[in-house]
């Protein structure tokens, strides 16, 4: 099974995102001089947060770094490029991670069974957490509750050609011929063209592989040179450009739900730390974090502030 979301790609959202990009820079130094002492309000002392630095993850590190200061930690945050590069020191060296149910279980498999390993991840987040509970156990991670809130590679088209074709589901394309413009890794794959013509029955034409979510997608489907383009289902930018999500009626994606992974060894040391992770993922769901995106990605608010107005809104704080 194939990785579900690439920073390369992700970051190839470009200039709508960038300012968000570079946010998590700012995150890297939070209370990074702090670290080795504990903190002053609840005196528990420090947790380090890890994560991959793409905009998504930069605000939901935001909303893990207040809730848990707020819980009394000092916190320590530092974003990375790949989810590659922090698994190198997580569960060891890290304690928390702002995680996708089916991709920091995809990275399990394929890295203690082998690249051709079966895949065990499923549209739903439940049968897969159980499906990966060897692997957990065997790196020193625990999963807290996965969220509602999910974000899954997702397919879209105009609204103009979803008007005209009277289509709201990938299903409504069956029989279709069609371009789609998506990631270049997407031929073939289960949850991209492979499922896409196997599963759904949509003749794909040709992909071109202009990008995951890229500028250079969007303008390819608004310009009606591809009629499909590929980007996750919470994409804040799609209303304003004229475009909309057609629903995965047959759920080709795995469950890629927002989860809180902990090292085991330091949530034994520290159980309190799982209530307010587990109280920000109630409070989350799919449609909130389209619309906190929307706040970053085109009202071009900081990350951070974004985080703390949702949590405050929500009680968390």
């Amino acid at each position: 099974m194939q990785v579900r979301r690439s920073l390369a790609a992700v970051l190839s959202v470009g200039t709508l995102f960038l300012a968000t990009a570079c946010a998590g820079n700012d995150l890297n130094s939070s209370k990074a001089s702090d670290s080795a002492s504990p903190s002053a309000s609840g005196d528990k002392g420090t947790v380090h947060i890890s994560g991959q630095n793409f905009p998504e993850a930069a605000l939901v590190a935001a909303m893990y770094d207040e809730v848990l200061t707020n819980a009394g930690y000092t916190t320590d945050v530092k974003l990375v490029d790949t989810r590659d590069v922090y698994m190198q020191t997580f569960p060891q060296g890290v304690d928390v991670v702002p995680e996708y149910v089916g991709g920091i279980l995809d990275f399990l498999n394929t890295t203690q069974n082998g690249a051709d390993a079966k895949p065990i991840t499923t549209s739903d987040a439940q049968q897969s957490i159980a499906a990966g509970k060897s692997l957990l156990d065997k790196q020193g991670i625990t999963l807290l509750n996965p969220s509602e809130a999910t974000d899954t590679n997702a397919f879209f088209v105009s609204k103009d050609y979803a008007d005209s074709e009277g289509v709201s589901t990938l299903s409504d394309l069956k029989g279709k011929s069609v371009v789609l413009a998506a990631a270049p890794d997407c031929e073939g794959r289960p949850d991209c063209e492979g499922g896409l013509s196997d599963v759904y029955g949509i003749d794909i034409t040709k992909v071109l592989p202009l990008g995951y979510a890229s500028d250079q997608t969007y303008k390819s489907v608004i310009d009606g040179e591809s009629q499909l383009g590929e980007t996750s289902t919470t994409d804040g930018t799609l209303d304003a450009q004229g475009l909309v999500l057609l629903d995965d009626d047959k759920k080709i994606q795995p469950a890629q739900n927002l989860i809180p992974a902990v090292s085991s060894d330091f949530l034994k040391a520290h159980p309190d730390v799982a209530a307010p992770l587990n109280d920000l993922m109630a409070a989350l769901t799919t449609e909130k974090l389209t619309e906190l995106n929307a706040k970053v990605a085109v009202d071009r608010q900081k990350p951070e502030d974004v985080a703390h107005e949702f949590l405050t809104q929500a009680g968390l704080l």
